[in-house]
């Protein structure tokens, strides 16, 4: 069998090494040191927008501390979108607060701003106010940003972007994991960048980036002696992994480039073909880092479904997924409420992900292409 084609597979850049051996020799190898503090200053200055950033275990732990410093507790609800990885949903029920999804719209896939502004009505209707929004830029595509902060300073709701998929990704002109109280970053190995594991918090203030590390660090207070008055987690990025990760911002610009390149790849290979959309840019105001190269297929025009274009890559070795099973389908969120329509589960039922790795080698797109047009030329 041939070699396997990945979905999305780490990719280093060479300098990586170096800033880990520097760790080594310096025995800074426990979770602070230069390459965290380094680490966060380049994100900070790449995201370019007077952010300041916590570097953490894992995109899941930024978004659960940014649920924590929004007050969300026992029995309050928080508004997500419905699709998306779970990690998007999980950290509402670790604070023991209940989710309530909401669609996407047909044009980036993302939260729909009139589901979203419907939802938080009727859960007023409901003596309930959402204590925050979490909307997700799907695959790196941005969410429509100005309408979905008009809903909630409407309602007086702070927005967590969860932009694990979306460094790089700009609305407007301005970073994704910005626009919102709180931003999420991962670093996850399949992301366009990684430090095999972890994640960042995006604050806008000192304090707000200080209270996550305190408690991101077992939140110990200021005393000689180990005394917590505040519940704390091990959530803090190690120095090891944040010197990966200063190599991998050296590299990120290209990273972005070449992901971009494969979703111009199917959209050129698709092009003549009726019923395949490759998701795309809906306007100039949306730049997408393509994190993943996603599209639908229409059965009815095509005669192939999702299934059986997934299924004929597998055969030659080719990684594809279907899109993320949205939240409010999954048995462990099935009793939460959900507003809107079945945009997103249309998506899931047509919807593929397909490789798009920044290390993509010539003869493999040929593979991919070759395979893909023996399925729709049949």
């Amino acid at each position: 069998m041939s070699d396997k084609i990945w979905l999305s597979s780490p990719h280093m850049g060479g300098n990586e090494l170096k800033y880990i051996h520097e760790a080594f020799d310096h025995n800074w190898v426990a979770p602070l040191g230069p390459n965290v503090n380094g680490f966060e200053e380049d994100l900070e200055k790449f995201l370019n927008s007077d952010v300041q950033v916590a570097a953490l275990s894992a995109g899941t732990a930024a978004l659960h501390l940014a649920l924590i410093e929004c007050g969300v507790n026992y029995g309050d609800e928080v508004i997500c979108q419905s699709m998306t990885f779970s990690a998007s949903a999980n950290p509402i029920a670790y604070q023991g607060a209940i989710p309530v999804f909401v669609d996407s719209e047909a044009d980036t896939w993302n939260m729909c701003p009139v589901a979203l502004k419907e939802a938080i009505r009727d859960r007023f209707a409901n003596g309930k106010k959402p204590k925050a929004i979490i909307v997700v830029h799907l695959y790196g595509m941005p969410a429509k940003m100005d309408e979905i902060l008009a809903v909630a300073k409407e309602f007086d709701i702070p927005v967590i972007e969860d932009a694990a998929e979306g460094l790089g990704s700009t609305y407007k002109g301005k970073a994704c994991g910005t626009f919102g109280r709180f931003g999420v970053l991962s670093f996850n190995g399949n992301k366009i960048i990684t430090t095999s594991g972890g994640g960042a918090l995006v604050c806008h203030t000192k304090e707000d980036k200080d209270k996550a590390v305190f408690l991101s660090t077992q939140a110990r207070d200021n005393a000689p002696h180990y005394q917590h008055s505040h519940i704390g987690y091990n959530y803090r990025m190690s120095n090891i992994c944040a010197g990966i990760g200063r190599g991998q911002m050296e590299v990120l610009g290209d990273r972005i480039e070449a992901r971009r390149g494969m979703t111009k790849f199917y959209s050129d290979l698709f092009a003549g073909i009726d019923g395949v959309r490759v998701l795309i840019e809906p306007s100039e105001d949306f730049y997408s880092n393509h994190w993943l190269a996603a599209i639908t297929i229409d059965e009815a025009l095509t005669g192939i479904s999702r299934e059986d274009l997934r299924l004929a890559l597998l055969e030659d070795n080719i990684e594809s997924r279907p899109l993320w099973k949205p939240m409010h389908l999954q048995p462990v969120f099935q009793n939460s409420p959900y507003y809107g329509s079945n945009v997103a589960e249309k998506l899931f039922d047509t919807g593929l992900c397909l490789p798009s790795g920044s290390n993509l080698t010539d003869a493999e797109k040929e593979r991919i292409r070759i395979k893909i047009k023996q399925v729709f030329d049949k």
